[in-house]
């Protein structure tokens, strides 16, 4: 949904009046303009020219390691070219409304390497993870490979200088929702209590029932409503002992940010108490994860002191 022009002028007034903004006026605007949409090429070419390229410094990169026996069951890794001591890993798990995606948008792109880049430069092993797709591979797949994936490093990742004790999960859009359910289903871990130290979850859904599902998502998660709610993990939100963080961008569609509400609401009912909440000011659906590892640092600060603080 694009903004009317009068809405630009008040929203770019709020953005020059923000302090602690660290977006360029010209790029607020053009993402402005494009409004409350997902839209992967028209902002690639906005925060492409602002990434590196390959070769990249000071970073090893082990690419296309198998951790199970489907065709897309591949992870990169990403650590210092010297690792003195065991450090955190941060796992990233891309979107693609279920039935596209890559843990690399093409073989060229910087995107998803920058998240990558950010988080072997910031004190993390990074580990960029693919799965199994819609409508091949229907719900739980995500869900069953996430668990895979999570067994596989907390086995091997302290041979490339990773501590399987301090495993954290990060998931955008679609991989927010297979990340939220395996938070929120315990059925599928093939870890003591899920593995990690905790999960991030970028503009996911959460409560199939709250919003209507798009063809992508019922080729995933089945035609039948009535199994929505179980497929769901808002519940599982409530009662997970797994410390949360749950962010979304400002300009994300208005269903995403309803989900945002929703579980937000949903893991304050849990006996630790409300997850980490942040709204990403400025960003839209994609600049969120496209602007990582650029001067902007507002969502890269929330993470780093979510791992540091354990909250």
């Amino acid at each position: 949904m694009k903004l009317p022009r009068s809405a630009l002028t008040v929203l770019a007034a709020m953005v020059a009046s923000t302090a602690w903004a660290q977006m360029p006026e010209d790029l607020a605007w053009k993402l402005l303009e494009l409004g409350r949409v997902i839209d992967p090429p028209k902002t690639v070419e906005l925060y492409a020219p602002l990434q590196e390229k390959e070769p990249y410094q000071d970073v090893k990169v082990e690419r296309d390691v198998k951790y199970g026996p489907a065709d897309r069951n591949l992870l990169d890794i990403f650590a210092p070219d010297n690792v003195t001591s065991a450090r955190p890993v941060l796992i990233f798990v891309h979107g693609g409304a279920f039935v596209g995606g890559n843990k690399r948008t093409t073989p060229i792109s910087p995107f998803y390497d920058n998240i990558m880049l950010w988080a072997a430069r910031n004190g993390f092993v990074g580990v960029n993870v693919t799965y199994r797709l819609a409508p091949l591979a229907p719900w739980p797949a995500g869900t069953e490979d996430i668990a895979a994936a999570v067994k596989w490093i907390t086995d091997k990742i302290g041979e490339r200088g990773g501590n399987p004790a301090r495993i954290y999960l990060m998931g955008h859009s679609a991989g927010a929702v297979h990340v939220a359910n395996y938070v929120s289903h315990p059925e599928f871990h093939k870890v003591k209590g899920g593995g990690l130290a905790g999960a991030i979850m970028l503009s996911g859904i959460y409560d199939l029932t709250a919003t209507p599902l798009a063809d992508t998502g019922r080729a995933y998660f089945g035609a039948d409503p009535a199994r929505y709610a179980e497929r769901s993990s808002l519940s599982g939100l409530a009662t997970t002992d797994i410390p949360l963080m749950i962010a979304a961008a400002e300009l994300d569609p208005e269903g995403f940010v309803l989900q945002f509400d929703l579980a937000k609401e949903a893991s304050c009912k849990r006996a630790g108490g409300c997850a980490r909440t942040f709204l990403l000011p400025q960003h839209s659906h994609m600049s969120e994860v496209y602007s990582i590892n650029t001067a902007d640092t507002r969502l890269t600060d929330q993470i780093l002191d979510f791992v540091k603080t354990g909250k």
